[in-house]
């Protein structure tokens, strides 16, 4: 999210520290900053990617990706009643994720890989610590931090993966059947995130609140690209 989105959004600049969302907008570069490191999107970038790699990313992102609807889950369930709107938030959520690994695997067997060895997989180094932090902040009373990883992971949907699809596309020559899982959350994600504006300029965020979002926004944030740098390890 940039300043141009804040502006859209109504938000005007604060003293200080600066709204919630320009903390957020800053979270957002320091992470694209790391993604353009990271080894794989590099070779993606500059064309030299292979199916091998596709496969290993997907290999690798599966493991994370279906403990998505649980940790949602959990935290719907660990919202009170004064944080309703939350809590159903987090259901309508966890209900729309929960068959999103599916897609990956299906992805994943069109361009050769076996099912089998892929259910059979483990989660990386980065993905075990950020499965562990998720499920462990959702079990928090009122979690309302979360909404920090998911400015995070929904933005990655939304804003990257579309872009990755069609840059695997170009250099491998997939079918839009290869690489389904990327293509489907641009628009999906992108839904989840205006359902996310709307909860942050609603006005029920504190000061409190808005500091807790954006420390888990920075946790996800540097979690996420530590999956993608130790792929298989």
């Amino acid at each position: 999210m940039s300043s141009t989105t804040t502006v859209a959004a109504g938000i005007a600049p604060e003293d200080g520290a600066g709204t919630l969302f320009e903390r957020l907008a800053e979270v957002w570069v320091e992470l694209e900053d790391r993604l353009d490191r990271v080894p794989i999107l590099q070779r993606l970038a500059d064309g030299t990617v292979t199916l091998e790699d596709y496969r290993r990313l997907l290999f690798n992102l599966r493991q994370q990706v279906v403990d998505g609807s649980p940790w949602i889950s959990r935290a719907a369930s660990s919202f009170d009643i004064e944080h309703f709107e939350l809590r159903a938030a987090a259901i309508r959520h966890a209900e729309e994720e929960h068959r999103d690994y599916l897609m990956l695997e299906r992805d994943y067997v069109a361009i050769g890989g076996s099912l089998e060895e892929l259910r059979r997989g483990r989660k990386n180094i980065g993905s075990e610590a950020l499965s562990a932090y998720m499920f462990h902040y959702a079990g928090q009373p009122n979690p309302v931090g979360l909404l920090g990883a998911m400015f995070i992971i929904e933005g990655l949907g939304a804003k990257r993966a579309a872009g990755w699809a069609a840059r695997f596309q170009e250099v491998l020559g997939l079918a839009d059947s290869q690489v389904h899982f990327m293509r489907y959350h641009q628009d999906a994600d992108a839904a989840h995130t205006g359902d996310m504006e709307a909860i942050l300029t609603s006005g029920i965020i504190d000061d409190r609140d808005a500091d807790d979002i954006v420390r888990c926004a920075q946790v996800v944030a540097r979690l996420y690209a530590l999956q993608l740098e130790e792929l298989d390890r």
